[in-house]
């Protein structure tokens, strides 16, 4: 599958209406788009942080869907929204354990890697973090998202409910350090977010 990110951050007390927004008619302009497989939304209501995520069957179908909502993304996002970025991954891996649930946990380590590395980051993540997380109390989803070209990743870890991701700190620290020195992969980034929304149908 292919991931396409919107990140944007905003004033905390405008958030709930951009929530509103994508979760109503951001969600129903996404399930009317050719190839469509799913998306998430995820809030850092504290800091004022928004992270949409839309997961779709082939590069040109998230492409074509960017074509068309493109325009109608920013005035989903009003008044919140003051910082937009988005960024366009590859699925390489996608490992679901049970359905996330409103309310649970998101853990997004960002990556950078050298592009040649990058079958090397998928295997060592399939094969070494993929066990060592699949242990964790409450543990939901895991996914690698890369770019290949600009080696460049997201790791997600999906939690049931917010005391799991908090208990999974320390061990999730030890996967990802094992998983970084074995991928030759620099960890640039680590955030925390509550799930608002998530269905992904994987394949």
């Amino acid at each position: 599958m292919f991931v396409r990110t919107v990140y944007v951050t905003g004033d905390p007390a405008k958030i709930d209406t951009a929530i509103k927004s994508l979760n109503t008619q951001g969600r129903d302009l996404l399930e009317d788009r050719p190839g469509y497989r799913g998306s998430g939304i995820f809030v850092d209501r504290e800091l004022g942080k928004l992270l949409v995520v839309s997961w779709w069957e082939s590069e040109e179908a998230r492409r074509n869907s960017d074509e068309v909502l493109r325009d109608r993304r920013a005035a989903l996002l009003e008044p919140f929204a003051a910082t937009l970025a988005v960024d366009n991954y590859e699925a390489v891996v996608f490992h679901p354990v049970r359905q996330p649930q409103a309310g649970g946990g998101l853990r997004v380590s960002r990556l950078e890697f050298d592009p040649a590395d990058a079958d090397l980051l998928a295997d060592t993540f399939r094969t070494t973090v993929v066990p060592r997380l699949e242990s964790l109390p409450g543990l939901a989803r895991t996914s690698l998202l890369i770019d290949r070209e600009r080696g460049r990743g997201l790791v997600g870890a999906l939690f049931t409910d917010r005391e799991s991701l908090a208990a999974s700190r320390g061990a999730q620290s030890a996967a990802r350090h094992e998983g970084a020195a074995k991928a030759h992969v620099t960890v640039t980034g680590l955030e925390e977010f509550e799930i608002v929304f998530t269905d992904v149908r994987g394949g």
